[in-house]
């Protein structure tokens, strides 16, 4: 079997390996448990950079499947962070549901452990009523988090907080869990104000991005074939070596400008 006839199965390969689901997040609380999955066995960074090498070589030269395989497991990597960014906010905005509900159950007069139950089961996940009763249950195990840490992190470190001023001064539990509700709530309508103020800087640093393709793509229907000369004469694979090196710096660059000003 040729070259030739090889690289579309390859491509199908790779294209099915970059959209595998991706797993759940690892967390740091305790209270945050994760279900063993089929692909938390799978090293997809690894696979996807395997896969895309191969059909580098076998469309290309070997130049382009080292930058093939570099591109496949950086946009695996990048696919998982923002589904642990995505699952975190979902949480976040479970435990402020459950706030809600554990204050309202407090001012009804019901026991800290009947009220944390039932907020814990209204807010319908399991790992965010897990971590709830665990902040208000024993609210010392839960230490002041760092600077580094996520939004699921830092806001159970809130409740945990509060638990905590309400043992030691005597305040009333249910105005403290109402004061972190409120709070959370603000942050979270601060990052949405943050993330359409930035739509229009991150849509033109993707158009920006997608530049280079499109002269490949302009320069091949004028016959100029740029990428024959890219990755066959010895000046043009340093120049795209360079190219896709200065085009991942600056998308790293862009991703951590806007990472600076997003809570």
């Amino acid at each position: 079997m040729t070259a030739r006839a090889v690289a579309p199965a390859v491509l199908l390969l790779a294209a099915a390996v970059l959209s595998w689901p991706a797993r759940r997040p690892v967390v740091r609380l305790p209270p945050i448990r994760r279900s063993a999955s089929c692909t938390d066995a799978v090293p997809l960074p690894a696979t996807a950079a395997v896969l895309a090498a191969l059909a580098g070589a076998a469309l290309s030269t070997p130049v382009v499947a080292g930058l093939a395989a570099a591109g496949a497991a950086a946009a695996v990597l990048g696919r998982r962070r923002r589904g642990r960014a995505r699952v975190e906010e979902e949480r976040v905005a479970g435990l402020t549901e459950a706030l809600g509900a554990l204050a309202a159950e407090l001012r009804s007069g019901r026991p800290l452990e009947d009220a944390a139950a039932a907020a814990g089961a209204a807010c319908g996940d399991g790992a965010v009523a897990e971590a709830l009763l665990r902040a208000v249950r024993a609210p010392a195990s839960f230490p002041a988090p760092d600077r580094d840490a996520g939004a699921w992190d830092a806001a159970v470190a809130r409740v945990a907080a509060a638990a905590r001023l309400s043992v030691r001064t005597g305040c009333s539990l249910s105005a403290v869990v109402g004061a972190v509700e409120d709070d959370l709530r603000a942050r979270r309508r601060h990052r949405l104000e943050l993330r359409s103020a930035l739509a229009g800087p991150r849509a033109s640093a993707a158009l920006l991005a997608g530049l280079p393709v499109l002269a490949l793509l302009m320069g091949g229907g004028i016959g100029a074939d740029p990428w024959r000369v890219l990755t066959t004469t010895g000046t043009g694979q340093v120049l795209l070596v360079l190219g896709v090196a200065l085009e991942a710096a600056g998308l790293a660059w862009t991703a951590r400008l806007v990472a600076r000003v997003t809570p």
